[in-house]
This record gives C-alpha cells, structure tokens and sequence, in this order.
C-alpha cells in the first residue's frame, strides 16, 4: 500500500487574530451551538444569558410559555441587556433603561419621544435561532441556517438505540475550564485516538483503541467515534450495564457528545475561542435517575482525569506550532481522518 501524504493547514492559524477573527464571523455567528438545559429556563418570565461564540445571547420564555433567544445587546448603545438568569417581567438595560418585553419588542425609551428621530418598532431586540432536542437547548445567530435536526444528523437516533432516553436522564453538573490552545487544536485532540495508548493509559486499559476495533466515520459537520470496550477492562469504572459501546460525536465547529459505555449516561459540551491560543470548554453530564453514587463519582473522576491530560496534551501542541518556523504538519490518511475532515471544513468556511 502506497503511503498518502495529507498535509494540515498552515499552523500560522492557530495563533493568527486575523485568522480568529474569520473564523467567528464566518463560523461561529453562523452554526448551532449548545447552550442550556430547557430546565433552567422553563417557567415563562424565565431569562438566561449565554454565548454563541463571542456572540453574547439571552434565551427567553415568554408569557406564553414559547423559547426566544435574541442578541444580549442594547440597540441604543450596545450595552448587554442582562446578566446571569434569573425571572423577569421585561428586559432592562442597566445603561439607560431602554426596556424591551419578552417577545424583543421596545416597549419603554426614556426621552425617546421627545426627543425623536428613532421608531421604536425598528428598535427591538435581534432575534438568534433557538431549537431544542429533548432537554437540550442550542442556539445559531444565523436566521439563514439550516434547523438543528441537520445540524445533528443521526446523533439522535445513535444515542436513542443505545439505549439511552435522553428525557429520562438526570442532570449532574456542568464542568467548565480553559485550555491553552486555539480552538482547533483542542477540536483536532478530540478527533483522533491515536494518541490514547501513549496520553491516556487510564482510557486505553478500559476501551479497545485499536484501528480495529475504534472506529471513525464523517457525514457532513458530523464525525464520530465508537467502540467496545476492552475484553478484560482494568482500572476507569465499573462499565457493566445496558449501554455495550462508547460513541463520541463532534458537531462542527465545535459540541462534543460522549457515551461510555456501562450505566445510562451522556455528556455534551461546546468549545469556543476566548483567544487565538486561549479555548473556552464546558461538558453537562447526564445519567439514569438510579445511578448508584459510587458509580457516578468513579465515572466523573475518570472523565476529569481524561481532560486533564487532554488539556496538557493540547498546550504542548499550541507552544510548538506557533514557534513559527515549520510550515505544517501531516496527518495519517485513516488515523486521522476525522481531523482532515474538520479541517476541509474551516478551509471551505474561511474561503
């Protein structure tokens, strides 16, 4: 077999502002996003704000009871509107006190009357995409985008035949931290395993990471990973249960969803640049209501420990690409494949 030479893009983008600066605009303001839980905003008058990249978002459950989510942002001045969540009437910002109902109208300007040359009716607050799947909430700043269930592909119906219902799932916790790397090469770690044998001994003596057994696949701004576990698992967690394989899905640009295998159990998170080496991460974790404590605590520490080397792993990558003086890298055809596939899609994005 012929060796197939596939080069990454330049690594002068991990660490380019211009480049970052493409990449939000031409990326993130226009793709799905998860955000929230439906349940932290569920009864009407309910706000909760969040980000869609860097584009500040508040979510908002009207008096009817429907989901909104507009831009965070004050058409006076440009002031945010709201911080954190919490149970409003109106939207009010702090700045001037232009006051905005639940459905983004301009409801209340102080001395915009009197003093003219705006009409309200032009002034409400700008609306962002917003759709759930089960008890997850995403947004998209693009009202051109396609829906979400595209944007998810058959993750939906993966997740559901391994015997995992999303609805009956009981929330645990958020953890969230920063990486010191671009946000592509926190995505591109997630992408491949072909560095578990020798980063994450733990994960490796518990799931068959083998190229025969671990297996990758694409379709569209879908890639996932799957596999079984390990014949004679060691070490990790008790992985006996109904679920009978580990799934790892990443949805372009950047929601991870991890199934391990063993008891009813889900996590999904976001990344988003803070900077061009400084990357912003967030996992929600989810199990079956009767989880056994022991199990839930176990299962947790292996994740976090997971991540923890993940993020060492990424920093060292980060401090060698941007020394400046080597062009690229290569990629292995089948290896890593998903990363080639991740950067086909920032290449034609930016383009």
């Amino acid at each position: 077999m012929s060796a197939v030479e596939t080069r990454t893009i330049p690594w002068s983008w991990y660490s380019d502002p211009i480049v970052l600066r493409l990449e939000q605009e031409r990326i993130f303001r226009r793709s799905w996003q998860y955000v929230a839980r439906r349940e932290e905003i569920l009864e009407p008058g309910s706000f909760l704000t969040t980000r869609a990249g860097e584009v500040p978002v508040v979510l908002v459950r009207d008096e009817e009871g429907e989901l909104r989510a507009f831009l965070n942002v004050c058409r006076h001045r440009g002031s945010l509107v709201c911080e954190g969540s919490g149970k409003r009437a109106t939207l009010q910002c702090p700045y001037h006190a232009w006051t905005y109902g639940l459905d983004g109208r301009l409801v209340a300007a102080p001395r915009l009357n009197r003093e003219g040359g705006s009409d309200p009716a032009d002034l409400s607050l700008v609306p962002v995409q917003v759709d759930t799947w089960g008890p997850l909430v995403f947004v998209n700043p693009d009202p051109e985008a396609p829906p979400l269930l595209e944007f998810l592909d058959d993750v939906p119906q993966r997740i559901s035949e391994a015997g995992i219902d999303l609805d009956g799932l009981r929330f645990l916790r958020r953890w969230e931290w920063e990486v010191e790397a671009n946000w592509k090469i926190s995505a591109e770690n997630f992408l491949e395993c072909y560095h578990c044998p020798v980063a994450h001994p733990g994960f490796s003596a518990l799931m068959d990471v083998s190229p025969e057994a671990y297996l990758l696949e694409t379709s569209g701004g879908r890639m996932t990973q799957h596999g079984p576990p390990r014949v004679e698992p060691k070490g990790g967690y008790d992985i006996s249960g109904e679920v009978e394989r580990g799934q790892f899905h990443f949805l372009f640009p950047g929601t991870t969803i991890n199934v391990m295998p063993g008891r009813p159990n889900f996590s999904i998170g976001s990344l988003a640049p803070l900077a061009a080496d400084r990357t912003q991460r967030f996992l929600d974790y989810f199990v079956a209501p009767d989880a056994d404590p022991k199990w839930i605590e176990e299962s947790l520490a292996f994740d976090v420990q997971v991540g923890t080397e993940d993020s060492v792993l990424v920093a060292r990558v980060q401090a060698g690409v941007q020394a400046g003086l080597i062009e690229n890298g290569r990629l292995l055809p089948e290896s890593e494949q998903l990363i080639a596939r991740f950067q086909s899609l920032v290449v034609d994005a930016l383009a």
